[in-house]
């Protein structure tokens, strides 16, 4: 997703991923954590990122090569978080691990739609409200019948 230079297919691979990863904590037996992806990520976010990418027309901008003054800091980079991975990796107790008490679909739900039902609903508004603001400033003057 990152490498490529036009911009509507860089997000079509940011969906993929975002479904991708989702299909992993399904396997990895998160439910709850899957479906959130999907609805929040795949659903909510790409849209938004595609419908940013439409309305300001920056699929016909012509990119440069992504990587070309960065490549030495990016490879120190990824070196330096492989390492501290790896290093977290063979710190941790694997079997203690184990031992976590996952959450039930149920108690989140009931959780969601009790005692956080306002904030989640507030939440909502907000999004639509930048949605709203972001197509208002996107429009051109000229497709106003208000501006003639």
């Amino acid at each position: 997703m990152v490498t490529l230079r036009n911009v509507i297919h860089s997000a079509v691979a940011m969906m993929i991923c975002f479904g991708s990863l989702a299909g992993m904590y399904a396997l990895l037996g998160a439910p709850i954590v899957a479906a959130a992806q999907v609805l929040i990520y795949l659903g909510a976010i790409s849209v938004l990122i595609l419908f940013a990418i439409m309305l300001t027309q920056a699929g016909d901008a012509n990119l440069p090569a992504p990587f070309h003054p960065q490549v030495w800091f990016a490879a120190f980079t990824a070196i330096a978080v492989v390492a501290v991975v790896g290093w977290a990796v063979f710190q941790t107790d694997w079997r203690a691990a184990g031992a976590v008490v996952g959450i039930g679909v149920q108690v989140i739900a009931n959780a969601l739609f009790t005692a956080y039902a306002l904030p989640f609903e507030v939440i909502s508004l907000l999004l639509l409200v930048a949605i709203i603001g972001a197509i208002y400033l996107a429009r051109r003057p000229e497709d106003d019948e208000r501006a003639a």
